[in-house]
């Protein structure tokens, strides 16, 4: 079996564009995002091994869920009951995981605030779910990187439900026949790949359970990367952007408009330094 390169994807927000938040995140900002993490096919079992022992070490039966292991309820609600000096070390040693696993943060954050204003009115109360802009987006930012290796890529979003798992794969079968479809005017300074270069890029579409250790890693990079956008000094960000842990860390900065993370809709976004 070839080596490829595997992008494994979560999703974070609410990913219909006028649908309202719910209970409003603490963090205080409302985006939709898909990303996660690149992982060549040979590190993997590296990855899962460094998993394995940091759930063993710890006796965590249940998968790494970010945002149950932040506000520690659900099946992380036990992080209560520890002492802080436990607590901290847990802390410490799931980012010492994040680190030392050979994968590579990768997503695209859109502010839905941001999109509603650009786009709302403009396609009559109508426009795309975020979801088709994410997916696009980081789908194909994760090709360019591929080919750079030269290397094919398999796309693993983490299974949601048969509605919304088949969307993303409708987005994944249009890109390797038609290419991007944003408006050509537009998307020309990305440098957009041809649909001949997806289709020979693109080498596999299929999800995978919140069970698996890649999907869980996902899980744990996205959140930061979303933070990112707003808050340059979130310290799980700047943590990761120090280590070399992203995209960006791995790609000049002047290809960093059309190969590394991208935040969407963000021109009213006053991010802190």
């Amino acid at each position: 079996m070839p080596v490829t390169l595997n992008l494994y994807l979560d999703d974070s927000g609410t990913r219909h564009p006028s649908h309202k938040i719910g209970k409003k995140p603490a963090h205080g900002y409302d985006w939709f995002a898909l990303g996660g993490i690149l992982v060549r096919s040979d590190d993997e079992e590296s990855a899962r091994e460094l998993h394995l022992k940091f759930c063993e070490k710890w006796e965590i039966v249940a998968p790494l869920h970010s945002s149950e292991i932040r506000s520690q309820n659900e099946n992380f609600e036990f992080l209560r009951r520890w002492d802080k000096e436990k607590l901290e070390a847990f802390y410490d040693e799931l980012y010492g995981l994040m680190r030392e696993a050979p994968v590579m943060g990768i997503a695209c954050t859109v502010d839905r605030p941001g999109y509603n204003g650009r786009y709302l009115e403009q396609y009559k109360q109508n426009p795309w779910m975020l979801c088709k802009t994410a997916f696009t987006v980081v789908v194909e930012r994760a090709a360019k990187y591929a080919i750079g290796q030269n290397m094919k890529l398999r796309v693993h979003p983490e299974r949601c439900n048969k509605t919304e798992d088949a969307s993303l794969e409708g987005y994944y079968k249009a890109l390797r026949s038609e290419g991007m479809p944003f408006a050509k005017d537009n998307s020309d300074k990305y440098r957009p790949l041809s649909p001949e270069q997806l289709n020979q890029t693109l080498y596999e579409f299929k999800t995978k359970n919140k069970t698996s250790p890649m999907a869980q890693l996902a899980d744990l990079y996205l959140w930061p990367i979303c933070m990112g956008g707003y808050n340059m000094s979130n310290r799980p960000y700047q943590r990761l952007m120090e280590d070399g842990k992203l995209i960006d860390c791995h790609i000049e900065e002047n290809e960093r408009p059309t190969l590394g993370c991208k935040y969407s809709c963000f021109e009213n976004v006053q991010r802190k330094a």
